[in-house]
């Protein structure tokens, strides 16, 4: 029976360990600003802590101070319920903006970052595009280049092509004329044979009667 009790008190104990949870003590409290050194002061305010107050007098007899707040109302409050310092909750809000004000820049950083990066990734892709472009223009270039060259050579061809007729036309020119005087002078010589042949016919024609009747004579005066 009490080993009974025994486990039953355990599995309370357990039971109350895993059911328990974590609080903590707020921070968040308001002051009384009286109109008095006294409990029994008008309240003028009631101040949250961490409220910055300017110090205007301390009575270390009543345990008050005389404070002023930033709007303008003066009273008093316990000097025990005063700190030279901002509270931690001060320091948490302070660091929690100075935080925020950091993921701010971070997240601006960030963006811009990521529109270096795009924009060096836009800058990547126009540099390859202009290089393909620069390779094209370059082969169109040396393109134009061996065009060029042929149509040098081309023109090189023809005016020396030109200038072989022109040469070869001369030639032929002289050698028709040389044909032509040949053939004048072959013409003149026919004639001049044709001539010779003539004047020499003529003068047989003339010497053969003769002879003949030389030949008659003889003969009549060998009867």
């Amino acid at each position: 029976m009490k080993k009974t009790f025994n486990y039953f008190f355990i599995l309370i104990c357990l039971s109350s360990v895993v059911n328990a949870k974590s609080v903590y003590v707020t921070d968040n409290m308001k002051y009384t600003l009286r109109s008095t050194e006294s409990t029994r002061g008008k309240i003028l305010k009631m101040m949250p802590s961490g409220t910055a107050l300017t110090l205007v007098e301390e009575n270390k007899d009543s345990g008050y101070s005389k404070v002023e707040t930033r709007d303008g109302v003066e009273g008093y409050i316990l000097t025990r319920h005063t700190l030279n310092r901002p509270i931690s909750r001060w320091y948490l809000n302070k660091a929690n903006k100075k935080l925020a004000a950091l993921q701010s820049a971070y997240n601006k950083i960030d963006l811009e970052l990521t529109q270096l990066k795009n924009n060096n990734n836009k800058t990547l892709s126009s540099n390859s595009t202009l290089s393909k472009e620069r390779n094209k223009l370059s082969k169109d270039l040396n393109e134009l280049r061996r065009t060029a060259a042929n149509a040098v050579q081309l023109k090189h061809d023809r005016d020396q092509s030109r200038i072989d007729f022109i040469d070869l036309n001369n030639n032929f020119k002289k050698i028709s004329l040389e044909n032509q005087m040949l053939k004048n002078s072959a013409t003149q010589d026919w004639f001049l044979y044709g001539g010779i042949l003539s004047l020499f016919g003529v003068i047989l024609g003339f010497i053969l009667p003769k002879l003949s009747w030389r030949r008659k004579a003889s003969n009549w005066d060998t009867f």
